[in-house]
């Protein structure tokens, strides 16, 4: 930010209302304590380098290129900037792109990012935003959800006693994957290791491009229509042209470098593999299907709901506060365990995010789903829902876990019956019906948000 007032432009915190609720958080937030606690993450990483050949005045010789750690490229955005941009993204429920874009025009959010002066221009770059959440990682983002908890406890939003008792749930984080169909994933299979093959200067004796993407439209007019023997028929055709093409760079690949074949193999594993599991009667259990080409992590979990039978991601359980909604912990659990079996390290993430805060959870509230871990987590104190008694569900407690529940899901993708959208990752005091999860593993893109006073009265 300039340190000389620019007489021709007036200033944010004069062209605003300071009581909206994002210029008074921007007040509370402590930036520099955040700023401070992420910046080793982002300093120039010194490199070993790596030995080359080299002549010298005694001959050849060995020398050390790339050692150490450069200055070179454009200076690095400031650190509250990028911050600020992650919390109205995941707050505001925007794409990279569109948080950068509204940016431009919200005087408002200008203000809440440290700007002085109101700048119509995109912050950065969208990508930016990507390669700073990939850069924050996992302790980053637990670190600016500690803020949360510090900045709620701090304006009086939540008392720390109400964060003794606490809830435990789990849902899916659904992955931006197309519904995976054994005639789509044998088609991407099919483009991919074409397209593998021909990086690497491998001649094949066809591609089969023409007659792949026909076959692919023709398997979904059939199952639309209902004509499943010549959809099955068509399915069997392209994991014929699949398997040919996968052997023809089979062939292929073994006069090149051993570097290429270690890139092509898993390529051809997996092609292998979705063709294995397209075929009629095939049996493969849940945990072995791939379910995208892209994304290994994706599985197929139930949900046991009829709008929502099973979806494709990964498991997440997140941690609530009983009163308040405040969201205390969220992680992401590969591999669809039990639930159970995930309670322990739960509470034990929570726990030492509570800390910032001086209290810890004492009261767990959960489903029927967490069954049989009691022994596990001795020092804490378990309550389960039982929906058969009705005297238990109309207590003052369990209340408050029904409606976390039962608000109304008025977006897509949100957490079902928990009222958090893992998409939207938005944190608020007082209207329930949103809420955040920290992206722990590469395959969950959540994120918190700081924005958890925003639409209360503060």
């Amino acid at each position: 930010m300039s340190q000389i007032d620019d007489f021709f432009r007036s200033r944010l915190d004069q062209m605003i209302d300071l009581r909206k609720p994002l210029a008074v958080l921007a007040t509370h937030i402590p930036w520099q304590e955040l700023e401070a606690a992420v910046a080793h993450r982002f300093a120039r990483q010194v490199r070993t380098g790596r030995q080359v050949e080299d002549i010298d005045l005694f001959g050849p010789t060995m020398a050390v290129v790339g050692a150490g750690h450069s200055n070179a490229g454009r200076p690095r955005l400031p650190m509250r900037l990028m911050i600020s941009l992650l919390y109205l993204k995941h707050t505001f429920n925007e794409s990279d792109e569109g948080v950068c874009e509204r940016w431009s025009d919200a005087p408002t959010w200008q203000y809440f990012s440290g700007q002085e002066y109101f700048e119509n221009r995109l912050p950065c770059d969208p990508s930016a935003i990507s390669r700073f959440r990939g850069l924050l990682g996992e302790e980053g983002v637990e670190e600016l959800l500690v803020q949360t908890l510090v900045v709620a406890i701090k304006l009086g939003l939540i008392e720390r006693t109400a964060m003794q008792s606490v809830i435990v749930d789990s849902t899916v984080q659904a992955k931006a994957v197309a519904h995976p169909t054994d005639s789509r994933l044998l088609e991407v299979a099919r483009q991919k290791i074409a397209c593998a093959a021909k990086a690497h200067g491998i001649a094949l004796k066809q591609s089969y491009a023409k007659e792949g993407r026909e076959l692919a439209r023709k398997a979904g007019r059939y199952a639309h229509a209902k004509q499943y023997r010549r959809m099955h028929k068509t399915i069997k055709r392209q994991r014929t042209i699949l398997g040919r093409l996968a052997r023809d760079i089979e062939r292929n690949k073994t006069v090149l470098a051993q570097s290429i074949q270690d890139a092509l193999d898993p390529l051809l594993a997996r092609a292998h593999k979705i063709a294995a599991q397209s075929r009629r009667g095939a049996k493969v259990k849940g945990k072995d299907k791939v379910y995208s080409w892209h994304a290994d992590e994706v599985e197929c979990i139930s949900k046991g709901k009829a709008r929502t039978p099973y979806e494709f991601g990964v498991k997440v359980g997140i941690v609530t506060t009983l009163k308040g909604n405040l969201i205390v912990g969220a992680r992401s659990f590969p591999g669809n365990p039990y639930d159970g079996h995930t309670l322990a390290e739960q509470l034990e993430q929570s726990r030492i995010l509570m800390e910032a805060v001086d209290v810890a959870p004492q009261t767990v509230y959960t489903d029927l789903g967490y069954r049989g871990v009691d022994a596990e987590i001795p020092e804490y104190s378990l309550k389960r829902k039982r929906s058969i008694s009705s005297i238990i569900v109309r207590s003052r407690a369990f209340r408050h876990r029904i409606g976390v529940e039962q608000i109304p899901e008025n977006r897509e993708c949100q957490m079902e019956r928990k009222g958090i959208r893992l998409t939207g990752n938005l944190i608020w005091s007082r209207s329930p019906a949103k809420g955040s999860a920290p992206r722990l593993t590469p395959n969950v893109r959540v994120l918190p948000s700081a924005a958890c006073i925003i639409g209360a009265d503060v």
